[in-house]
């Protein structure tokens, strides 16, 4: 492949866990019901101080409606495109979406993960992709197989622990309002 040429961008899935839906709906409904009435009313109030064109609330507040309704136009085409899972898998032994499984590498270190859609991924908390060499390696692989798996850093070695598809007492992964008033 010359220089020129781009590799094309792997396939996306669109796929979420309820609990993934939700925060994305939650997301919406508090930019839609709360943040932009508020930003709204501060850009009213500034634009009556007077000339907007040295005005500072007026320029930042325009700007931060502008990322709002860029937001929320973002937030319902991304819920018209994902599909939610909300079904279990036939064999809850195997590694599917939305899985909880715990894994020991060959020093044996234990490492946690979830797998998601990526509107959830929280690495933090252990929440990766479907999408992500890990999880892609994972899929489909039973309780107490050996898995080896090629990762950005190099090839790995797991054993599958568990494999739940109810939350565990390890997983702390929250969605707090609060995050999305930080955007």
């Amino acid at each position: 492949m010359s220089e020129t040429e781009k590799k094309p961008l792997p396939r996306r899935s669109h796929l979420i866990t309820p609990e993934g839906e939700q925060a994305l709906k939650d997301e919406y409904d508090y930019l839609w019901r709360t943040e932009r009435p508020r930003v709204t009313q501060e850009v009213s109030d500034a634009a009556k101080l007077g000339d907007r064109s040295e005005n500072a609330e007026y320029i930042y507040g325009k700007k931060r409606l502008r990322q709002i309704d860029g937001r929320l136009r973002f937030l319902m085409k991304r819920l018209d495109q994902v599909t939610v899972v909300d079904r279990l898998p036939a064999d809850l032994n195997k590694v599917f979406f939305g899985a909880w499984i715990e894994l020991e590498d060959d020093d044996e270190a234990i490492h946690r993960y979830r797998i998601v859609g990526e509107d959830e991924i929280d690495l933090k908390n252990g929440y990766i992709s479907v999408d992500a060499p890990l999880a892609r390696g994972l899929m489909g692989k039973s309780l107490d197989d050996e898995v080896t798996v090629m990762l950005p850093k190099g090839e790995e070695s797991f054993y599958i622990v568990k494999v739940m598809y109810q939350k565990p007492e390890w997983d702390t992964h929250e969605r707090a309002t609060a995050v999305f008033a930080a955007r």
